[in-house]
């Protein structure tokens, strides 16, 4: 047990940490340039770095059946030559300015950080705009691309991690993009060409659907022009698209994949909530205590600590644009497989049953809003959570607003939720490995057939 002083110390440092990171995130502001581009930017001039994130809504959900893993590879290949740039001459560039660029895919979402000396700003925004508004995708560079992407998929195949989430999600979302593989397969990798990629480009970047963050060493006015000019090039608006709200499916399950493996991998989940539900906060606090990743957690307590069946176990809420799920995962001895399920599936009933302590409300809320603003660390981060925040519509009071919120859950409001949202029953479990004992469990092929 915590001694009463090391808790009070603990919450003031939360308290200190919490007005430390809200205020420097209370400085946002819209900027909107001429050309009608907004970004939120928080202007801090401590040191000479800028920090750009930019997502475009609409992701590898969206790939065309038989081109899966098209924009996934299309967002590789953005930094692979631009313009007058061929792929040698573009990372030259990038390299001696100092300046990262990332691009990436998610399900819902295509985007990309830029980080910059303030003094480089001008250059680097440049060769952010060539790599969105002219990317060579030339042959070579989309045969080696093509071949590390395709590389990492044979990898994954004898990966038991990699294989235990491909097959949860493909059998909890059996007929939705989302129980696809963001990276396409190997054979519609192969069957992507330039032309494909162009077209995402097209289809896709358009300012109607892009949302900017920018943190750092500039002004607003400067960033007006940036804005422009570097976004201000791209079509005003993207192809019409669309992908259907779903839900994960409502059966349990216990399938395995057997792997010859000393220790099996286990991926459990069931239906969880999107990020605009009411009960977003109290959900939160609900995962905190039981499957949370610290140590305090009831699903630690009881399979690590109390056992030593694992070294870790966890579960978190994952709020995709058209879906939410419980998602987790553990790895144990084939020999203690079947100790770890009755556990998972016990302390599961139990909270729904009986909900949380006041005490463990107390640890969790204190945790959830303390440990929030010690992730907002870098410039980078910051520029992240400005684009979250126009995404979800959250405010640029969110810090705010959302301690004031969980520090607003009572155990009758988890407890409520519980019942809504924990049933050991329904849990979808996939094993990859060779577990001992198990009754009523699936065979399922490593490649999902």
């Amino acid at each position: 047990m915590r001694c009463p002083t090391l808790r009070g110390a603990l919450a003031l440092l939360f308290a200190v940490v919490l007005s430390v990171g809200a205020a420097r995130a209370s400085g946002i502001a819209e900027v909107k340039s001429p050309g009608g581009i907004t970004a939120w930017l928080i202007e801090d001039h401590t040191l000479p770095l800028i920090a750009v994130e930019f997502s475009f809504d609409g992701g590898t959900a969206l790939d065309p059946s038989g081109e899966e893993g098209r924009a996934n590879l299309a967002m590789d290949l953005l930094d692979e030559g631009a313009g007058e740039l061929d792929s040698q001459a573009f990372k030259s560039r990038v390299e001696d300015l100092s300046v990262r660029l990332d691009f990436d895919a998610s399900y819902d979402a295509v985007g990309g950080t830029m980080r910059t000396l303030s003094a480089n700003a001008d250059a680097a925004f440049d060769l952010l705009r060539l790599s969105l508004t002219s990317p060579r995708f030339d042959p070579a560079a989309i045969e080696r691309v093509k071949s590390q992407v395709s590389f990492e998929l044979r990898e994954g195949a004898e990966a038991p991690r990699v294989i235990a989430d491909r097959i949860w999600w493909r059998t909890a979302f059996p007929d939705h993009p989302y129980g696809r593989r963001s990276a396409g397969s190997l054979a519609s990798i192969a069957t992507l060409e330039a032309d494909d990629l162009r077209r995402f480009v097209a289809e896709r970047f358009g300012r109607d659907k892009l949302t900017v963050g920018v943190v750092g060493d500039i002004t607003p006015e400067r960033l007006q022009a940036l804005l422009d000019r570097t976004f201000g090039a791209l079509p005003a608006h993207a192809a019409a698209a669309a992908v259907a709200d779903t839900a994960a499916f409502d059966e349990g399950a216990l399938l395995v994949v057997n792997m010859p493996i000393p220790q099996s991998v286990v991926t459990f989940g069931e239906r969880g909530i999107k990020r605009n539900d009411p009960d977003w906060y109290v959900a939160l606090v609900m995962n905190e205590i039981l499957a949370g990743n610290g140590v305090t957690s009831r699903l630690t307590a009881e399979i690590r600590e109390k056992r030593g069946l694992a070294y870790g176990v966890g579960a978190g809420l994952s709020p995709l644009r058209h879906a939410g799920i419980l998602y987790g995962r553990v790895a144990t001895r084939n020999d203690r497989v079947g100790d770890v399920l009755g556990i998972l599936r016990s302390e599961w009933r139990r909270f729904r049953d009986d909900g949380p302590t006041p005490a463990e409300l107390a640890a969790a809320k204190t945790y959830l809003i303390g440990s929030f603003p010690l992730s907002l660390d870098t410039t980078s981060r910051l520029a992240g959570l400005l684009v979250s925040l126009q995404v979800e519509k959250l405010g640029m009071d969110y810090i705010e607003q959302r301690a004031k919120a969980l520090a607003a859950v009572t155990v009758d409001d988890v407890r409520r939720v519980a019942k809504r949202l924990l049933d050991p029953d329904r849990l979808r479990i996939v094993i990859v490995g060779a577990p001992k004992g198990l009754v009523g469990a699936t065979e399922i092929a490593a490649d999902g057939g």
